[in-house]
């Protein structure tokens, strides 16, 4: 079991969600079109059964990321969908890294700010779920100090749409800092790609 934080209390949930096929119905399947809804492979109204739409949408997500576009979502495509889509649970956690972090930045750079959150998700340098990424100890400094609990704004949920639907505007960055407050010298070491805002961002 991998664990989720709900209001700050960590709650267990299931590693891999079971094979999902035309018919299958519940949480699973509301799951699956929520998340293909974010990349807008799903466009009808998400009710949890898994009909003619979903298993089109499913087919052209996996045509799209190299898997068999059979239009059954088991293991593969699961890991797919959980290595560049986000579940709400999720998407309410990029939005509170990105209000508590670039709050007052630029649109692009609280975009660019999900950007990097994603591509650690990608990346086999970190762990590979939001949770995990966020919570890594001394990721995040909104985290140490606590403003990752902000309730976010309307404006970072719509950055963390952008970000999870693939606008990357950093370059597949996966750090950033300010090189006003940075402390550490590590960091300046990291190739640098562009700056947006106060952020510099490096791979």
């Amino acid at each position: 079991m991998s664990m989720i934080v709900i209001g700050g209390v960590y709650a267990p949930q299931a590693q891999a969600a079971p094979l999902l096929t035309q018919g299958s119905t519940g949480g699973d399947v509301w799951d699956l079109q929520f998340r293909l809804s974010t990349l807008g492979y799903y466009q009808m109204p998400l009710d949890g059964v898994y009909g003619s739409h979903t298993a089109s949408a499913v087919s052209r997500f996996q045509k799209d990321y190299g898997l068999t576009p059979d239009g059954v979502a088991g293991s593969a495509t699961w890991r797919s969908l959980k290595k560049y889509t986000l579940n709400q649970q999720e998407m309410d956690m990029m939005a509170r890294v990105i209000y508590s972090e670039a709050r007052g930045e630029p649109y692009t750079g609280q975009v660019a700010v999900g950007a990097v959150v994603m591509n650690r998700i990608q990346s086999e340098q970190f762990p590979d779920s939001i949770r995990d990424v966020v919570f890594q100890p001394g990721a995040f400094t909104a985290v140490d100090d606590g403003q990752y609990w902000l309730t976010p704004d309307r404006t970072a949920y719509q950055a963390a749409y952008d970000a999870v639907r693939g606008w990357d505007p950093t370059g597949e960055a996966l750090y950033y800092f300010n090189p006003v407050t940075a402390t550490s010298k590590w960091i300046w070491t990291r190739p640098q790609t562009l700056q947006i805002g106060r952020h510099i961002f490096a791979k």
